[in-house]
């Protein structure tokens, strides 16, 4: 039996948010970052985003609540940039 290790699952959030909603014919797999953009990050949609990346990646439900993460870092002068936790490992959310 296979294991899955931690570059898996970084590889599959990677490839979660490389994917936009409804990507694959009949399937809702995908992100849609771009519903955070104006919102501010105390409005729910962050971890609407989150339960949606546990629903597409099944692997994530067997990993503590709380493992999971959605962050924003500024960058000067005017830039924020998200990053998405996983167990520790950050994946950057790539450029809107």
């Amino acid at each position: 039996m296979a294991t899955i290790t931690g570059n898996n699952i970084q590889d599959m959030v990677s490839h979660w948010l490389k994917t936009p909603v409804n990507g694959y014919l009949g399937s809702d797999y995908g992100q849609d970052i771009k519903s955070l953009l104006q919102n501010p990050l105390s409005s729910g949609e962050p971890e609407a985003v989150l339960q949606k990346l546990r629903v597409d990646v099944p692997v994530l439900q067997s990993i503590p609540d709380g493992s999971v993460n959605l962050y924003s870092v500024q960058t000067p002068p005017d830039r924020l940039d998200l990053v998405i936790e996983v167990a520790g490992q950050g994946i950057q959310v790539p450029n809107l």
